[in-house]
């Protein structure tokens, strides 16, 4: 029996893969196994396991908070993974930032922690905060932003459902917004920002000086960020009037560097290029003008600038 456990041992380790990756588990998990399903990893767990399944040998993980993410990546635990800018400025990470992956569980912009108080509040400026008291998650990056400002005032730590805190428990929060649209809902101000954020993917430093790490980490980033440039982009081809081409060109910027093919009639050409998804609508209709025909427009997986 005990040979029999140190060779199962052995296994182990001879199987140990080449990156263990780190997964925000929370709000920004369901919108991380799309985005790796679309850069084509096939990220699976059950329902009560941190430790997911990924159809790549060479690839390992867990599901942690966001929040703590960019420590476990700092201490080695991880070599590389997924947080928020915030948590790296507020846990004091030393880690690379390998790239911005700039999307939410909600939409693919920044989002911004902010001061906020309630509509009605005297507090016009940080300077008006001396002497109050503060709630967020965000506690390190604010104490700082008030010692900055040589404002002293409270912080205390917010568990979550900071917005309600305001103004029977606390005199201002600091919390996490995209557009501003939950707290004006709330009658809620913004006074100030005191940091922009979004994704990144981060590394140790040590698993980045390692030559196959590192390999393996800019290959991820490089799909991961040509998933999300994807989202945004269609392909489109149509075939063109070769007498045309000059005056399409001309006329529609986007356009100045398709691809041009030659059809078998001399007369025709086919073009083909990327556009964002919203230029289409209006492009379609301006091309029938000049004679286009055969009109496609598909979708994208990864573009790769």
């Amino acid at each position: 029996m005990l040979a029999w456990r140190v060779n199962r041992k052995n296994t182990v380790s001879q199987d140990k893969p080449l990156i263990m990756l780190g997964l925000p588990k929370g709000s920004l998990e369901e919108a991380t196994l799309n985005l790796f399903a679309k850069a084509g990893f096939r990220i699976s767990k059950s329902s009560r396991s941190y430790k997911p399944s990924i159809d790549d040998s060479e690839l390992g993980g867990r599901f942690v908070r966001a929040q703590e993410m960019s420590r476990y990546v700092d201490h080695g635990f991880f070599d590389c993974g997924l947080t928020g800018y915030d948590w790296i400025v507020e846990n004091n990470s030393d880690v690379v930032e390998v790239c911005d992956l700039i999307y939410s569980r909600a939409s693919n912009v920044q989002s911004r922690w902010v001061l906020v108080v309630p509509e009605d509040s005297p507090i016009k400026g940080v300077k008006d905060l001396e002497g109050k008291r503060i709630a967020t998650e965000l506690v390190g990056v604010t104490k700082a932003f008030l010692e900055k400002n040589g404002v002293k005032a409270e912080v205390e730590f917010s568990w979550g459902a900071t917005e309600v805190k305001v103004p029977d428990l606390v005199d201002a929060i600091v919390d996490l917004t995209e557009t501003g649209s939950s707290l004006k809902a709330n009658k809620l101000r913004i006074v100030d920002t005191l940091l922009v954020t979004n994704t990144k993917f981060i590394a140790n430093k040590k698993a980045w000086e390692d030559p196959k790490k590192r390999q393996k980490i800019e290959s991820l980033a490089m799909l991961l960020q040509a998933a999300l440039n994807a989202e945004s982009k269609v392909g489109f081809k149509f075939n063109l009037p070769k007498a045309k081409l000059d005056e399409v060109l001309k006329t529609l910027p986007a356009l100045r560097n398709p691809t041009v093919s030659q059809l078998s009639n001399a007369d025709w050409l086919a073009l083909e290029t990327i556009l964002d998804t919203k230029a289409v609508r209006d492009l379609i209709p301006t091309l029938k003008g000049f004679g286009a025909e055969g009109i496609i427009e598909y979708p994208l997986k990864k573009v790769v600038y």
